[in-house]
């Protein structure tokens, strides 16, 4: 992806959690808050569960937080793989905020593909974004708004991975940071 065998990866969801995404790729390293500029945030995306997830929409003024992490080559594939690569998301290149210089630089992200609204994201996944804000003191006020649903699955796999992100991140009472539902 990159000559010199890393990338970097702007995560503004459940991948901002630096413990959700190190599990997915061990090279994940996290540089810092940033934002992308003239997107906004929304749950539009269609996960393979049924439940809504994150994507980026353009919009002029808008700007959505999130996290830059560098990431050595190898970890590309594993990567597209969790983002459900041609299955929902696009991989995008995106110009943003480098947090450690300030100068603009490149970065890969993921987009959906088929946005549909009324969806509505599971408990765990929507408190996986409100962690990763909360790990880099980004502001949480607009996903207070998120309607969100208790996963009625508790096996599900994917669920308890999140779930064990969520607790390697010190999070073993998760369910408080949630807003009221």
């Amino acid at each position: 992806m990159s000559e010199e065998g890393r990338f970097l990866y702007f995560a503004y969801g459940s991948n901002m959690l630096p413990a959700r995404l190190i599990a997915r790729c061990p090279s994940a390293r996290p540089l810092g808050p940033t934002r992308l500029a003239h997107h906004a945030l929304a749950f539009t995306k269609p996960g393979r569960d049924g439940s809504a997830k994150a994507t980026i929409t353009p919009r002029p003024g808008a700007h959505v937080p999130g996290a830059l992490f560098l990431l050595a080559n190898q970890d590309a594939e594993s990567l597209d793989r969790a983002e459900g690569l041609g299955k929902g998301y696009d991989r995008v290149t995106v110009t943003l905020p480098d947090p450690l210089s300030a100068a603009l630089r490149e970065a890969q992200t993921y987009i959906a593909t088929a946005p549909r609204e009324g969806l509505i994201a599971f408990d765990w996944y929507l408190a996986l974004v409100i962690a990763g804000r909360r790990h880099f003191a980004l502001p949480t006020d607009d996903l207070s708004e998120i309607p969100w649903q208790r996963d009625p699955l508790p096996e599900r796999p994917a669920r308890r991975e999140g779930i064990r992100a969520l607790e390697a991140a010190g999070l073993h009472r998760w369910e408080a940071i949630l807003p009221p539902g």
